[in-house]
């Protein structure tokens, strides 16, 4: 029986002066030679440090612009405007930019084009403080920054495609965590020693290495169709749909979306209601407490991240998504009955099993669910929706609740609904893995 040539990308046809054979041989490495995906090293070394340095760039963009904009003589309701403006712009664009990724012929230019233009935003936050150009630079960065997320996942899969994931998603998280930490420590440097307006300067200076490692991902072995959640024949037994209509009926999709849900509007607020529980319990240390608090979930992730993705090949899904929530619930009941403020910052250890769970299963659990429908970055927006409406109701509930009833019932509460969570995954959402015969 004659054995099928592996087809030849649109961007290496044959070439007629007899370099077909070589044409053939590279995709013969890009691909392997039971059709599996084989990216070559500089692709994948490629990814880390786009993911790293991205890391950093998004970093400059987090609580630095409340400490910059005050400087600025901005009132804190000019500030918090400016702050809804993307946060608005970040939910209602979740499902478009997936789309976008879905329907774009080459996710690394799409991802090139946002990076950019949030290196431009934070060269304009850096000099013109004023608001029109603010509220601008704040809608181009939340804008950008949903198309971001989807490319990643895109390119990840495009590469390693649907049986390579688990481990190339602990990876990206690991690079993730290390360059959120990495900037932190450069951009509060920066700030102290020189100003809060070197963060964004900083920042846009870090936009052209993200670049550079962008660029070193080879744009022929990002398989399009792949990376878009098509199945080609090699994958027939791990995909799951066919179309658009097959997935957003998707039971598996809808109970996955409606858990993350859960666990924003459980896990969100945690941290800013601690914050103020330390704050008025030991004002003169809070910062360096806080500044702990989100350097040990960091580390958890960076050391955990590409455990978690080879546990999810051997446990499955469910187990790893009930220990994310379970670990979400206990640091909320610790939450509320410690008050040591440095036994506190030991309470986030739960908070880096939670994180280092969800950032490999989220994206992970899309692709199970998505892969097979030519939609999977249109999966992953409806989940981001999900994710940000969690997040937006988290604070304000618990802040209320805190106000009116105490931060211990305001801890407690956040932990009933991480027990939640945990309780419709037991009971409603169905195994995504499969199984090791057909993989």
């Amino acid at each position: 029986m004659p054995i099928a040539r592996p087809s030849i990308p649109p961007d290496r046809e044959p070439e007629p002066d007899g370099r077909d054979a070589v044409a053939r041989a590279d995709v013969a490495h890009d691909f392997g030679h039971s059709g599996k995906p084989a990216p070559s090293r500089q692709s994948l070394r490629g990814l880390d440090w786009f993911i790293f340095f991205l890391a950093d760039v998004q970093t400059g963009f987090g609580p630095f612009i409340a400490v910059y904009l005050t400087t600025q003589k901005w009132t804190q309701a000019q500030i918090g405007l400016v702050l809804s403006i993307g946060g608005i712009v970040g939910l209602i664009g979740q499902m478009p930019g997936g789309a976008i990724i879905d329907a774009a012929r080459s996710e690394r230019r799409v991802a090139g084009l946002a990076i950019a233009t949030i290196g431009c935003c934070a060269l304009a936050y850096a000099a013109w403080p004023i608001f029109p150009v603010i509220a601008s630079a704040a809608t181009f960065h939340a804008a950008a920054s949903c198309v971001l997320g989807p490319a990643i996942a895109a390119i990840s899969l495009g590469l390693v495609g649907p049986r390579g994931m688990a481990e190339r998603l602990g990876r990206n998280a690991r690079f993730a965590s290390l360059g959120n930490g990495v900037a932190a420590a450069v951009m509060g440097t920066c700030g102290y020693l020189l100003s809060s307006r070197a963060v964004f300067l900083v920042t846009f200076i870090l936009a052209f290495p993200t670049l550079i490692a962008l660029s070193r991902i080879r744009e022929r072995e990002i398989d399009i169709a792949r990376a878009h959640g098509v199945a080609h024949q090699e994958d027939r037994e791990v995909a799951r749909l066919s179309s658009l209509l097959g997935l957003l009926r998707q039971r598996a999709l809808l109970v996955f979306a409606l858990g993350v849900f859960l666990l924003q509007l459980a896990n969100a607020a945690m941290l800013p209601l601690m914050a103020g529980v330390v704050t008025t319990k030991s004002s003169e240390w809070a910062p360096m407490l806080i500044a702990f608090c989100i350097v040990v979930p960091q580390a958890i992730v960076a050391l955990t991240s590409p455990s978690v993705g080879a546990l999810a090949q051997q446990w499955g899904r469910r187990p790893l998504l009930m220990l994310g929530f379970a670990a979400l619930a206990i640091r909320g009941a610790l939450f509320a009955v410690v008050h040591d403020p440095y036994v506190l910052v030991a309470v986030q250890i739960f908070d880096g099993v939670t994180a280092a769970v969800f950032a490999v299963m989220i994206p992970l659990t899309v692709a199970d669910v998505a892969f097979g429908s030519g939609h999977f970055n249109l999966a992953q927006g409806i989940v981001g929706t999900a994710t940000g409406i969690g997040a937006s109701l988290s604070t304000v509930a618990a802040g209320f609740v805190s106000d009116r009833f105490g931060s211990a019932t305001a801890f407690l509460g956040l932990s009933g609904v991480a027990l939640a969570g945990l309780v419709l995954i037991g009971l409603l959402m169905p195994e995504t893995r499969q199984r090791a015969g057909s993989v």
